[in-house]
């Protein structure tokens, strides 16, 4: 297949493709079935799977994840949904205690290959509990893997190797960029591993780390400061649980700068843990400390100052000179 696709259509036909190559691949969540979702990532595959494969379920996030880890432990592979990133808090106690400890519990006599799908992020005008970046709640538990897809094209990809990982992962997507982007998908290019990062742009001067929905902003502030002369190299993390650290510190050894973006609160982050790895590795090729922007100590605002609160190209660009003033 060779088509121009948006990340909602890309994770739909990787859906459909998991689903079509593995009768024991279902999902579940709230309004995935007839609706198709409400961001219509699940759009049809009821209709062509059938309701025992594509299961509405009760508005019941914690049920919902309980089950999963039933029928995990029976050899099936579920694909939850989280309807928001802010509701999957009822649904916290099983992810922690069960589904992340399951495996190492039992021995390894019982993997959990689940997936839970959240999209995450502002950027759309939400009100409270819809717009939320719990990222570093789910990185910091051990036995969770944690990925974030920015574009379309590693929607696509992604979401079929979380499907066939035995070990759970918590799949975050950017809300913002659902509908937002259309790039060329070649199933003839063989995809990256899907616990790695990549250098989604080449520079010299500095390093600036992004993943989700603040790769599109670092590379919006990359445009911006190569008119000023300045190259960034451009990292897209995609995989926060494990970190791939070996393009990080690669990068940050010949700039010997590096900003972190994110839209979760800064403080406690991931950009602290990225700040400390690179601070461990690189200290002696450091030119400056490594500076982190995000979003401000607060809840998550109400839609109207959601964009006072989320990092943008200024925000980004104005960390990019204080490294480079150094």
């Amino acid at each position: 297949m060779s088509e121009q696709i948006t990340l909602a259509k890309g994770l739909n036909a990787g859906l459909r493709r998991a689903m079509e190559d593995d009768p024991k691949v279902l999902v579940m969540g709230e309004d995935v079935g007839k609706l198709g979702g409400v961001f219509r990532i699940t759009d049809g595959l009821q209709k062509d799977f059938g309701e025992d494969r594509v299961i509405d379920s009760p508005l019941a996030e914690s049920g919902i994840v309980g089950t999963a880890v039933g029928l995990a432990l029976r050899g099936y592979r579920p694909v939850v949904e989280i309807q928001f990133d802010g509701f999957v808090y009822p649904a916290y106690d099983q992810i922690v205690c069960q589904v992340a400890k399951m495996h190492y519990r039992s021995k390894g006599r019982s993997p959990m290959p689940m997936v839970i799908r959240i999209p995450f992020g502002g950027g759309i005008g939400a009100v409270e509990h819809h717009s939320e970046s719990p990222e570093a709640q789910f990185a910091h538990t051990p036995g969770l893997k944690v990925v974030a897809c920015s574009n379309p094209v590693d929607g696509y990809w992604m979401i079929q190797q979380a499907i066939a990982c035995d070990d759970p992962v918590i799949f975050l997507e950017p809300k913002r960029q659902y509908h937002a982007d259309k790039v060329l998908l070649d199933e003839s290019i063989s995809p990256d591993p899907l616990f790695s990062s990549r250098v989604v742009r080449r520079g010299e001067h500095a390093t600036l780390l992004a993943y989700g929905p603040t790769v599109k902003t670092a590379l919006a502030a990359a445009d911006a400061a190569a008119v000023e002369g300045k190259s960034l190299e451009v990292i897209d993390l995609r995989t926060l649980s494990p970190l791939d650290m070996g393009p990080v510190l690669d990068s940050v050894r010949r700039t010997g700068r590096a900003v972190v973006a994110h839209e979760a609160h800064v403080n406690l982050g991931l950009g602290s843990e990225l700040a400390a790895r690179i601070t461990e590795e690189c200290f002696y090729s450091l030119e400056a400390p490594v500076l982190r922007v995000g979003g401000f100590d607060t809840p998550y605002p109400a839609s109207r100052i959601e964009e006072e609160f989320l990092p943008d190209l200024d925000r980004v660009l104005d960390a990019v000179d204080r490294s480079l003033d150094y």
